[in-house]
């Protein structure tokens, strides 16, 4: 938790989160990366499955999508990691991030498990009468991992913090002047 609140509380993270502009420009690509990243697994994990793409090899599919994978990866752990910085303290309390975590520390086990006879073999995958059970297990574990991801990303947002624990993000320390003008701004017109 010290270091959490530590990184939120740095100079420059502090800044990026109250940018009017840096912080919604860096959720905009957090999840354009996801799509692209997302949406290039999902094809991949398809053409293992024999679901889409026949037409083509699982090699040329893997290839011709893999630059594509690596600039949404960037991208969505560049973005990523920015979104948590600026929020740390919130995020440390919610089960749905710590839950995307774990998955994401699956998807790692799942990439490091699959990739010699799977993912890394591609050319044997295509020389075989049909796609071997193995690969259509790791595409149906991958697709299961990457939707549970996306879904615990997107719920992170919608699961409140206690108010005990609800941290308190600004810069600026509350002035009881200002205050004092939106409660009379908001309290309309005296009554006669």
């Amino acid at each position: 938790m010290e270091f959490f609140r530590w990184l939120q509380a740095t100079q420059v993270v502090t800044a990026f989160r109250e940018s009017g502009l840096a912080y919604p420009i860096v959720l905009t690509g957090h999840l354009a990366g996801m799509g692209l990243f997302g949406g290039m697994i999902a094809i991949t994990d398809m053409r293992l499955l024999g679901w889409a793409m026949k037409g083509s090899s699982i090699t040329d599919v893997v290839q011709q999508l893999r630059i594509w994978k690596q600039i949404g990866f960037v991208m969505v752990v560049g973005c990523g990691s920015w979104l948590l910085a600026a929020k740390a303290e919130l995020y440390y309390y919610n089960p749905f991030y710590w839950t995307k975590m774990t998955l994401l520390l699956l998807v790692g086990v799942h990439a490091l498990v699959f990739h010699r006879g799977v993912y890394g073999n591609t050319v044997e995958l295509d020389r075989a009468p049909k796609i071997p059970a193995k690969a259509k297990i790791a595409a149906y574990i991958s697709l299961f991992l990457w939707i549970g991801v996306v879904t615990c990303g997107r719920s992170i947002a919608y699961w409140d913090v206690p108010e005990n624990l609800a941290p308190v993000y600004s810069s600026v320390p509350p002035s009881t002047t200002a205050n004092a003008v939106s409660a009379e701004r908001f309290a309309g017109p005296p009554l006669p």
